[in-house]
């Protein structure tokens, strides 16, 4: 299989999507942080000094989302349609899943938009807690599904 961001030389290249058909294109990618009983906790209550750590981090992450282009040197600046994120605490587990879906209207996908928004959200719970929790663990940053283009579809099992 060839890498298509490296050229005959083995130079780093950005792909010309020029010549490639404009799809609809869905991404979405999970994150998952754990931390202490009590950091879960404080975030439930409200209590984070910070402010509130899951609005902050929603707002984080589509932020990032629409700022790939700037952060990974070679992937193409999107006209992103959507991008939203849900957060789901798992009590049990001491931690919160992390869902980001993204879509556009173009040439190419939004997979590393969506795996770029899960990261910062996590990264975001962290900054906002670190204070009362500094062993949280960031784990699990993965692409559940794509859609459009013309490699196909994509669901991890």
């Amino acid at each position: 299989m060839k890498l298509t961001h490296i050229d005959d030389k083995g130079n780093a290249i950005m792909v010309d999507i020029g010549d490639k058909p404009i799809s609809s294109r869905r991404a979405i990618a999970k994150a998952s942080i754990y931390m202490k009983e009590q950091t879960l906790k404080a975030i439930k209550d409200g209590a984070i000094k910070k402010g509130d750590v899951l609005s902050v981090s929603r707002v984080a992450g589509i932020m990032a989302a629409k700022k790939v282009s700037e952060l990974i040197p070679l992937c193409h600046n999107l006209n992103l349609s959507s991008v939203s994120l849900d957060f789901k605490i798992v009590d049990e587990e001491k931690k919160i899943d992390i869902e980001a879906t993204v879509k556009c209207v173009g040439q190419t996908g939004v997979e590393m938009e969506a795996l770029t928004a899960v990261s910062v959200a996590a990264l975001t719970i962290y900054d906002m807690c670190k204070a009362i929790d500094k062993e949280m663990l960031i784990t699990n940053i993965m692409l559940l599904e794509k859609s459009g283009g013309t490699s196909g579809d994509f669901k991890r099992l």
